[in-house]
């Protein structure tokens, strides 16, 4: 009887390169990056569609312009523009939070909840300190 040395399975086929899940994964350079344009082009067009961004956004048409305005240095023009722009990012990834988890399903669970909670919370306060900034910045141009 042969020893088990002489019986050799002979090597198995490399497996053929299956797709990638995302083909975002294999762009690079230049492709990579106009691709991800798209995508958060998108994303922006969805947010769209949520009534607290939209408002959010009509707010910024206002408040962007009047950074400027009420700013009397770089640092605070840049410091009014931000906590406007800082709560519609927050509304953005609250907007994911809420539609990861109503992907999942309508039923209620516990952490679902908590989820949802907390990214409103985030929103909350953002605005809070949007809010405090902006009324900050009034009270020294106005008062002071």
């Amino acid at each position: 009887m042969p020893d088990s040395a002489s019986f050799r399975v002979p090597d198995a086929a490399p497996p053929a390169p299956a797709s990638p899940v995302n083909p975002q994964k294999d762009r690079k350079g230049l492709s990579r990056v106009w691709h991800a344009l798209g995508y958060s082009v998108a994303g922006l067009h969805a947010g769209w569609h949520e009534t607290a961004f939209r408002q959010e956004a009509v707010a910024s048409l206002v408040l962007l312009p009047a950074a400027f305005w009420l700013g009397r240095s770089w640092v605070e023009t840049v410091l009014l523009a931000g906590s406007v722009i800082l709560v519609m990012i927050i509304e953005l990834l609250n907007t994911g939070i809420e539609t990861a988890i109503d992907r999942i399903g309508p039923e209620w669970h516990d952490l679902s909840k908590r989820a949802k909670d907390m990214g409103s919370a985030a929103v909350l306060l953002s605005l809070l300190l949007c809010a405090g900034t902006w009324a900050l910045a009034l009270f020294h141009r106005l008062v002071a």
